[in-house]
């Protein structure tokens, strides 16, 4: 069998490929240790962006990892938000 033999032709069966590599990565993200629910991934064409706000940047950093290590072949953008818990600088003034 060649190397060409064994790589599917492009657009025969990738999209739904894709699919099921994203929802497998959408079930790792919400059952794994991060349990991380906030994070929604979208197929962009050929690449995957990961959109949502999470906890802290270690926490963006590891859901940026685990989407690259289950999609090592495609694309990942991550549009993904670190949440402001720090305490205020000054007092909101209410009138």
């Amino acid at each position: 069998m060649s190397a060409y033999a064994a790589r599917p032709a492009p657009g025969a069966g990738g999209a739904q490929n894709l699919d099921y590599r994203v929802a497998h990565l959408a079930d790792h993200l919400a059952a794994g240790d991060l349990g991380e629910l906030g994070v929604r991934i979208e197929i962009r064409g050929e690449a995957v962006l990961l959109t949502g706000t999470v906890p802290s940047a270690q926490c963006r950093d590891d859901v940026l990892r685990m989407a690259r290590d289950e999609l090592p072949e495609t694309p990942v953008h991550c549009d993904i938000v670190v949440a402001d818990a720090s305490a205020p600088d000054h007092a909101e003034e209410v009138e």
